[in-house]
């Protein structure tokens, strides 16, 4: 197996067809099938699909195309590292943001990369946690921002912030409250429109309606933060979540955020990387610069019911 077998295969994923991924890599299409061929002899799999419609991964070749971009990713890496300087770091830097979190961070972030590091290529990937766990396990990304649920000891972390999370309803709402506060019990009356399990949030408020002696027996499951925005706009229920990323309709007065008494309802976040994949000087400039723009957002109010972790 050689490496631009893998660059080959991940193009025509890509590009989902063997011309396209030909011309873009400059190399005649018989001989990309040809080196294709071998890779699928060698690894004893069929990776590919071909139809009138163009090329489409197998399930076999779904799993290797994560390997394969994880390998290239870190050998692009390694390179970067040996080439670039302490003083300018240069290179490409992936960094896994929830969908939570990236309201409020990801373009100060973006902005404060370009400002003071030009030459770093910052790849920002939102997604939701579990996937962002599994992609910096396998080295597809450099860092994530992860909820800190305990489970987080296979990375090397650092602490960034804990967030309140708040009862959140349309303005104008039958679920909402006459005054700033909420209890947990009358918070959880209301149909919650609430992520999935698999979605860092979730099972932190299980676990304290559960400690409560309480159960969530009205849950509605909406996975992407702009459904779950519409939801609320109508009126099909309330939310638990930090104001973050409904900071925006909060502001233009179409949500109001309650805090919810009696009841400590709060989220960590932390910044991770691998501990066995070194970071590159780019990384780890992205790094130290995450860290200063989070504690800038907090010590402003731009991050709003967020406090700084100590570190």
């Amino acid at each position: 197996m050689e490496l631009r077998q893998l660059r080959y295969f991940v193009a025509i994923v890509d590009h989902g067809s063997l011309s396209r991924a030909a011309r873009v890599l400059h190399i005649a299409q018989p001989a990309l099938t040809q080196q294709i061929k071998q890779l699928e002899d060698e690894l004893e799999a069929q990776l590919l699909h071909r139809s009138a419609q163009g090329v489409m991964a197998t399930d076999a070749g779904k799993t290797f195309y994560q390997h394969a971009q994880a390998i290239l990713k870190q050998v692009s890496d390694a390179k970067s590292a040996v080439a670039q300087s302490t003083d300018k770091p240069t290179g490409t830097v992936a960094l896994g943001i929830p969908q939570s979190v990236s309201a409020v961070l990801a373009l100060p972030l973006l902005t404060a990369v370009r400002a003071k590091y030009p030459d770093i290529s910052l790849q920002l990937t939102e997604e939701l946690t579990g996937n962002l766990i599994e992609q910096l396990k396998t080295g597809r990304i450099n860092l994530a921002v992860l909820f800190d649920d305990g489970q987080l000891g296979t990375f090397a972390m650092t602490p960034l912030v804990e967030e309140e999370m708040m009862f959140i309803t349309r303005t104008d709402s039958q679920y909402a409250a006459a005054r700033r506060s909420v209890t947990l019990t009358r918070a959880i009356k209301a149909p919650l429109i609430l992520p999935g399990l698999q979605h860092g949030v979730r099972p932190r408020i299980e676990n304290i309606v559960r400690t409560a002696g309480l159960a969530l027996d009205n849950v509605i499951e909406i996975n992407s933060v702009a459904i779950l925005k519409s939801a609320i706009l109508a009126d099909i229920g309330a939310t638990i979540l930090p104001v973050a990323p409904l900071l925006a309709e909060i502001a233009r007065g179409e949500m109001r955020a309650y805090t919810i008494s009696g009841a400590s309802i709060s989220r960590t976040l932390a910044l991770c990387a691998s501990k066995n994949i070194p970071l590159t000087n780019a990384a780890a400039a992205v790094e130290r610069l995450v860290l200063e723009v989070t504690d800038e957002l907090c010590r402003s109010g731009r991050w709003q019911h967020a406090k700084i972790l100590p570190r």
